[in-house]
Order: structure tokens, then sequence, then C-alpha cells
């Protein structure tokens, strides 16, 4: 059984950090990521990470969001420094294994107060 358990998720200042963890298990995943949904708005991806360490971003969390991940624990992390009150959604983890199949957490809310 897949399981995707995030931690990391609070409230912050404009300009702050925080790290998400997502912890996965039950399946060998070759993509991993972070996604997002802001009330009253589409769920978006934030940025992903394949197994081989290639990375992608949204270009407005670029420079300020770093994603990564130890193989060995199948967990993927997502740092974020300077934080904005635009960052303020709910973050998903998200994996993918080997036959396409997508799996999500169940979401740890970041608040970025002005």
């Amino acid at each position: 059984q897949v399981q995707l358990v995030e931690s990391g998720g609070g409230l912050v200042q404009a300009g702050g950090s925080l790290r998400l963890s997502c912890a996965a298990s039950g399946s060998i995943f070759v993509i991993m990521g972070w996604y997002r949904q802001a009330p009253g708005k589409q769920r978006e991806l934030v940025a992903t990470i394949t197994s081989g360490g290639s990375t992608n971003y949204q270009d407005s969390v670029k420079g300020r969001f770093t994603i990564s991940r130890d193989n060995a624990k199948n967990t993927v992390y997502l740092q974020m420094n300077s934080l904005k009150p635009e960052d303020t959604a709910v973050y998903y983890c998200n994996a993918e294994t080997v036959l396409r199949r997508k799996y999500w957490g169940e979401g740890t809310l970041v608040t970025v107060s002005s």
C-alpha cells in the first residue's frame, strides 16, 4: 500500500523559510514532487525531481525553492526561502511510479504573513 506522509508546513512571516518533507512508501517512485493549491485556484506544479536528480521548477519559485530527495529513504524535500504571501497554499506531495501511476499526500498548509 502506497503512503505519502508530509510534514513541515506552518505559519511564517514574509521573507522567512520553511522546509517540507514527504516520506513515501509502498513502491518505487521515478518522479517525486510538490504541487500547491491556493484558495480559489487550481492545483499547480511547484517542483519535481527524478530519481536521477533532474529537477523542474515553476518560474515563480526559481531561485527561492530547492527540491531534493533521498532515494534510500524514499523522501523528497522542499526548501522554501524568501517566502512571499502569494506562496500561501496547501502543498501536496506527489509521487509517480514506473508505470506512471500518481499518488498524492493529504497536503500540508503553508501560510505566509505579510
